[in-house]
Parts: structure tokens; sequence; C-alpha cells
């Protein structure tokens, strides 16, 4: 069990990193008023890994103003939440 826990929390910060870099790239293209990335496809990613999402947000000042964008802050305490409930029972 030790290991699955182990391997899993890799793959959540691996896939929050990812994220991050979306949001990073999405900020650059924003800069250059290029071709950007989804609102949509942006608050999925935050959905699935809001901690990569979070530090982007504010790490790049992006997104911030957005009302929709204060759901991201909402699923990181969810996902928190879901992993100490979790761990609470393993």
């Amino acid at each position: 069990m030790a290991d699955f826990i182990e391997l899993f929390f890799i793959l959540y910060t691996c896939l929050n990193l990812c994220v991050l870099g979306v949001f990073a790239y999405d900020k650059i293209q924003a800069r250059k008023n290029a071709w950007r990335v989804s609102e949509t496809l942006l608050l999925i990613l935050a959905a699935i890994a809001p901690f990569g999402a979070l530090v982007a947000m504010y790490l790049f000042r992006h997104k911030t103003q957005k009302v929709k964008f204060w759901l991201v802050p909402v699923f990181a305490v969810l996902h928190l939440t879901l992993m100490i409930y979790t761990l609470g029972y393993s």
C-alpha cells in the first residue's frame, strides 16, 4: 500500500506541474496576443490538478480576477480533503 501511495503522489505532483505549465503557456500567449488555451480547458485541468493551477494563478497573476476561476481554491480544498480522508482509511 505504501508503494501505491508513493506512486500516486509522484504522479499527482507531475500532473500538477503540467497544469502549472499550461497556465504559464496561456499567460505567455496572452502577452503575445496569440492563440490561447480555452478557459473551459483551464478549469477542467484545474479541477484535476488544482495545486498547479493555484500556484500558477498567483505566481503569474493569471486569471485571478475572473470570477469563475475562484473555483480553483475550492477544487484545491476538495482535493486536500479527499486526500486526508483517504489516507485516514489506508
